[in-house]
């Protein structure tokens, strides 16, 4: 095994590790073991379980705000880009578990690396810089807008720790509701949000067909009450 093998080899059983047990949990001597080597080639490489620590949390680091960096500046529309962001970030959690659960702790104080919280702090700059454009070009205030990226980035962020665990519902729906919910507020909330544009049209068409149905509904009601109070007032009048 080369060098550079022998290195990704000790990242890789690493990353496994510290997602299980964190940084204070694994010893030199377990990645050693894992490895099938002594613990001087562990710190040849890292200088100590620190180093290793500290470039995988790097990669996952990088990895995760390319991600969804890609995705922000990628779509045209600002709903497709909320879209992309938060499949994004639920994608890498389906496909990389163990790198997203060492992100999640906070990175050790030696390390010098980053942590979840300033992962989410540089992508809440990317949304800032989308939504103060954004305010800006309709005339609100975009003083508001560091408060709103936070709030949105948090809300894709907390709710991807939950679904590390709980893995329902599958991925495009989550990122759906969360979309929803982002984009309509909780007064205007879809049905049956979808990531399809076009399955959205059509829900929002029987949407629409529904109330259009239900304001029928209410008026024959109405007028039946209508009816019914002049027929009594009539009743009442004297002959």
């Amino acid at each position: 095994m080369t060098g550079k093998e022998r290195r990704e080899q000790l990242l890789t059983i690493g990353r496994t590790l510290f997602a299980e047990r964190g940084l204070d949990g694994t010893s030199v001597e377990e990645i050693a073991s894992a490895a099938g080597v002594s613990k001087p080639v562990v710190y040849e490489h890292f200088g100590g379980k620190e180093g290793l620590y500290a470039v995988v949390v790097d990669r996952e680091f990088e990895g995760l705000l390319g991600l969804v960096t890609e995705a922000l500046t990628s779509a045209r529309h600002y709903r497709g880009k909320l879209e992309k962001a938060a499949l994004g970030l639920l994608e890498y959690i389906e496909e990389n578990p163990d790198g997203f659960r060492i992100l999640v702790r906070d990175s050790h104080g030696g390390t010098g690396t980053g942590s979840y919280a300033s992962l989410l702090s540089e992508i809440a700059g990317e949304v800032e810089y989308i939504l103060a454009r954004e305010f800006d070009r309709h005339g609100y205030d975009d003083k508001f807008a560091p408060l709103y990226a936070q709030s949105l980035v948090g809300m894709v962020a907390v709710t991807g720790q939950w679904w590390l665990d709980v893995r329902k519902p599958r991925r495009e729906d989550v990122a759906a509701h969360i979309v929803n919910l982002a984009w309509n507020g909780l007064s205007g909330l879809e049905p049956r949000p979808s990531l399809d544009p076009r399955r959205r049209r059509k829900e929002m068409e029987r949407a629409e067909k529904r109330a259009e149905k239900i304001a029928a509904r209410e008026e024959k009601a109405a007028a039946r009450e209508r009816r019914k109070v002049r027929k009594d007032e009539g009743a009442e009048q004297p002959g």
